[in-house]
């Protein structure tokens, strides 16, 4: 039972340390919004979605007013409209024209995004699914609120190379289509591995075809929280060995990693019953079924809420020095840990996001030279998403993304993970320069990408198999 002198326990963390939960996605089904009569399927469409989510943003400014906890964004996912326009689409044009009506719905309740302008496609591409994809660069480049994504892999199917290829296309495509705002239509696309169907999260949230009709899910952020803490615990108390491990109380040396483990644990506990308390109260006055509690931790450009500067509190000078990938897998180990007992219905990615451009602390070890995409690609082992927010040079060939999805989506087949790639190429940038994006996706440095070629092995099409580990049944 969760009560209020819990969420008064969390004031300081939210009024000092950046406390917030993240966003109130709801989550609806537009399976019932299908029609051979494109115009038909478009008006289905905006009346479900009026009518379900037309009280989901005052909702959550209630909430949030009522309980003074901080609820940034409220956001919308759908069914993956590759299979609710497969009756009615038969040009790339017909999905465009889905796009301007879910951007429409999207502007009427104000919801900030809306997620599930989505294709399936991890061991095969359906017409629906090739017209869809077509349709993205056009779509990202005429609506404002559209997020868009595509699943190339899973553990249990292999990866559809076919369809890796042909996103290294549209993505180069999708940057040139959004130029003229700095290629910003690709922040709005990512590539995904193991996509989950309850993520709350843009740019990859969905509503899968398994949810009921309609559903709340919430995403709790808290980095700032848990650096407060850590840098806490280094000021009082001091690690002496005595063979035993034990832990004294000091005025100077480091916690070991035991006392690490434990307050992260105690701190992802506390966040999360903040974000179990929002979401039952938006399911209560909402009248719409509670789905799960994303716990991820989620950095934004403001200074002190940061992953990055978490991973330098537990060590290293700055991520990617030696030992960033322990730590981060110690951390999003610890945050799972604290997570699950906190709630009964944590689900979505739940871990820790390390996009570049939306972290200071990222920013910062990318222009100190700390930071590549190889050691990225690494960390993406052991965190909860992948190469997030990082922005390349323009002239990038569209084989070498293709060639980083690959690599990212084998990372996510083999280790039974969500792995994603958001990766932006700046038409006119080159390493050296930088891009601002505003608001909470920030702004990144260009990073170099290896320079030498992966056409010849993403040219050769076809299926990369499951691992032998995915027969389990």
């Amino acid at each position: 039972m969760i009560n209020l002198q819990e969420v008064i326990e969390t004031n300081k963390m939210i009024e000092q340390e950046n406390l917030d939960v993240r966003t109130i996605t709801m989550g609806i089904s537009l399976l019932d919004c299908a029609d051979k009569d494109l115009t038909v399927t478009c008006e289905k469409i905006y009346q479900k979605i009026t009518t379900l989510a037309q009280e989901l943003v005052q909702t959550g400014a209630d909430i949030s007013k009522e309980f003074g906890i901080p609820i940034v964004n409220k956001r919308i996912s759908i069914t993956p409209i590759s299979l609710v326009g497969s009756a009615c689409c038969r040009i790339p044009g017909d999905y465009v024209q889905i796009a301007k009506t879910l951007d429409k719905a999207a502007k009427e309740v104000g919801v900030n995004f809306l997620g599930g302008y989505s294709a399936i496609v991890s061991k095969g591409m359906t017409k629906s699914d090739e017209l869809l994809i077509r349709s993205i660069p056009m779509a990202m480049a005429c609506t404002e609120r559209i997020c868009s994504s595509i699943n190339v892999g899973s553990t249990k199917t292999g990866i559809n190379m076919d369809a890796v290829r042909l996103m290294g296309d549209i993505i180069k495509q999708t940057a040139e289509e959004t130029k003229e705002f700095d290629s910003l239509g690709c922040a709005k696309l990512v590539v995904l591995c193991n996509a989950p169907d309850d993520n709350p999260f843009m740019a990859g949230a969905f509503h899968g075809v398994s949810e009921a009709d309609a559903i709340i899910n919430v995403g709790v952020s808290g980095p700032g929280v848990v650096k407060y803490a850590l840098e806490q615990i280094d000021k009082g108390w001091k690690t002496t060995c005595n063979g035993q491990g034990i832990i004294g109380k000091g005025t100077d040396g480091l916690a070991n990693f035991e006392v690490l483990c434990e307050t992260i644990k105690r701190t992802a506990f506390k966040i999360t019953r903040v974000g179990q308390l929002v979401a039952q109260e938006a399911s209560r006055r909402l009248g719409v079924p509670f789905g799960i509690i994303d716990l991820s931790l989620a950095p934004t450009p403001a200074i002190g809420d940061s992953v990055a500067d978490i991973l330098k509190c537990i060590g290293v000078e700055h991520p990617g020095a030696p030992g960033t990938t322990a730590a981060l897998a110690l951390l999003n180990d610890q945050v799972k840990k604290g997570g699950v007992m906190a709630s009964s219905y944590v689900g979505g990615l739940s871990g820790a996001f390390i996009p570049v451009s939306e972290d200071q602390g990222m920013i910062d070890a990318v222009e100190a030279g700390a930071l590549s995409i190889e050691k990225l690609e690494a960390m993406t082992c052991v965190c909860s998403v992948g190469l997030d927010m990082i922005a390349i040079p323009g002239d990038t060939p569209a084989t070498t993304i293709a060639g980083i999805i690959a690599d990212e989506s084998a990372i996510g087949m083999v280790n039974q993970k969500t792995t994603a790639v958001r990766i932006i190429p700046v038409v006119g940038k080159t390493v050296g320069d930088t891009v601002e994006f505003g608001g909470l996706l920030g702004y990144a440095p260009i990073m170099p990408v290896n320079r030498f070629s992966s056409q010849r092995f993403v040219d050769r099409g076809g299926r990369i198999p499951a691992p032998i580990h995915s027969f389990k049944n």
